[in-house]
């Protein structure tokens, strides 16, 4: 039979991952005695402190047995090394079988599209391709339900203010029919 070969680094990612399940949740010293300590991770420098001083029985601290491979390190899980990129002219230093592509965050909507479709040229891996700019058909998608919502909120508004008028329309008569009253009333006492 013969086994499927695996790179060196998704081997190193398999050994960063068991160590990662090792490795303990690193908690500040005595947080669990004071509700004023939160449970991130401070460094200890008192002269007496127990976890500084790796005493037994206390928690652990971080320290240089839980790193993982040096090959593992600073690589995205999918085993790419994660190159930001914040222009068209960046893709170019892009190796795309060991690098994958990342968008800075400050890139606009405009420019976002362009590294998308140069990047798509070049078969580069993008790791933020779900936060990309959306497409036309989606663009107007959302235009036609926005307009839609507007005539709905429109048609609506419609709706509740017609009855008002109807009221106010009824109310004026009634203005009338009382001055034709007191109009009755002032006959009534001029005879």
């Amino acid at each position: 039979m013969s086994e499927k070969k695996v790179s060196p680094s998704r081997k190193a990612l398999q050994v960063r991952t068991r160590a990662r399940n090792k490795k303990p949740k690193f908690v500040r010293a005595e947080s669990w005695k004071y509700a004023r300590f939160s449970l991130s991770w401070r460094r200890p420098r008192g002269l007496d402190n127990k976890i500084r001083r790796k005493i037994k029985g206390w928690p652990p601290g971080p320290s240089m047995g839980y790193k993982g491979p040096k090959i593992a390190r600073y690589l995205h899980p999918s085993g790419y090394r994660e190159v930001i990129v914040h222009n068209v002219a960046d893709l170019s230093n892009v190796d795309a079988e060991t690098q994958a592509v990342r968008i800075g965050h400050t890139v606009g909507k405009r420019k976002r599209a362009d590294i998308i479709a140069k990047a798509k040229e070049l078969d580069l891996k993008i790791l933020n391709f779900k936060f990309s700019a959306k497409t036309e058909d989606e663009e107007s998608k959302e235009i036609n339900d926005e307009d839609e919502e507007e005539q709905q909120t429109k048609d609506a508004k419609k709706e509740k203010s017609e009855p008002k008028k109807e009221k106010k329309q009824k109310k004026s008569p009634k203005k009338e029919k009382k001055s034709k009253s007191k109009s009755k009333k002032e006959i009534k006492s001029n005879d």
